[in-house]
């Protein structure tokens, strides 16, 4: 491998782009590349390198930007060039992808309360990423060190600066605080795998009868309200714990206990 590639790794880097390395492990009968090639692909698309070209190339760029958007976890495939990719020659390759700079399970908290401070105390301990979006900078400062804080007059506006895959928490002050942050959620062009609003069955046909007034198709309103798996008291503790049992549940349902997606 080229000193020149291992310049570009680096220079992504450091400025922070998450990227995937592709390699060529395995090449059998007709390829377009040999074992060994490699290439590195960030959310913009091919930064350096090639595993080959055309739609074998193509085929495993679109692999590399679901990876780094939170859609798919896969790191090895295994491809018959006809069947798999629909190219003519009888060939067969196996890549490898292999991230890096993507978070590791994000969750967005929305929300710097009694329940939220519980909830980060138990979240830290976990592999995942948690950032906390608040207006009160008294609240931000009470959490534990390993939480990314940040201080927002409306956090609303932070939604559209979540990578794909976060997971995200409405824990605000109230109904009033929680609405611009969902509605922010569902107008946007993504669909985040899990959003959670602390809070009764009253408030949660409250905020869908108004986020559907404000234009947001119903079946779109998929977020969670009540928060938290049905256990335990209204104690903060004993919430958090349930909201973080529901997080892991949801996270393992869609295959990424590994902390990849």
């Amino acid at each position: 491998m080229s000193l020149t590639f291992f310049q570009h790794c680096v220079e992504l880097s450091t400025a922070g782009t998450p990227h995937v390395v592709v390699t060529l492990i395995e090449a059998t009968g007709s390829t377009p590349q040999d074992a060994g090639s490699k290439m590195i692909v960030s959310s913009a698309g091919l930064e350096h390198g090639t595993v080959g070209g055309g739609k074998l190339e193509a085929k495993a760029i679109g692999l590399a930007q679901a990876m780094l958007a939170g859609q798919q976890t896969t790191q090895l495939v295994d491809w018959n060039l006809k069947a798999d990719v629909g190219m003519t020659c009888g060939g067969r390759v196996k890549l490898f992808f292999q991230t890096s700079g993507v978070a590791v399970w994000p969750i967005a908290l929305f929300g710097a309360g009694h329940v939220a401070q519980a909830l980060a105390r138990i979240l830290v301990s976990l592999p995942c990423q948690v950032t906390c979006f608040d207006p009160r900078a008294e609240w931000l400062g009470r959490l534990p060190a390993e939480v990314s804080r940040q201080q927002i007059a409306e956090p609303a506006s932070a939604v559209a600066t979540l990578p794909t895959n976060a997971f995200v928490l409405c824990m605000t002050q109230g109904h009033a605080t929680d609405r611009p942050i969902l509605q922010a959620v569902y107008e946007g062009e993504h669909s985040f795998p899990f959003v959670g609003v602390i809070g009764s069955a009253a408030k949660a046909a409250v905020l869908r009868k108004e986020l559907a007034a404000a234009g947001i198709p119903a079946e779109r309103l998929t977020f969670h309200c009540p928060v938290g798996l049905p256990i335990g008291t209204n104690h903060p503790a004993e919430i958090a714990v349930s909201i973080a049992a529901q997080l892991l549940e949801v996270r393992d349902d869609r295959g990424t206990a590994d902390g990849r997606g």
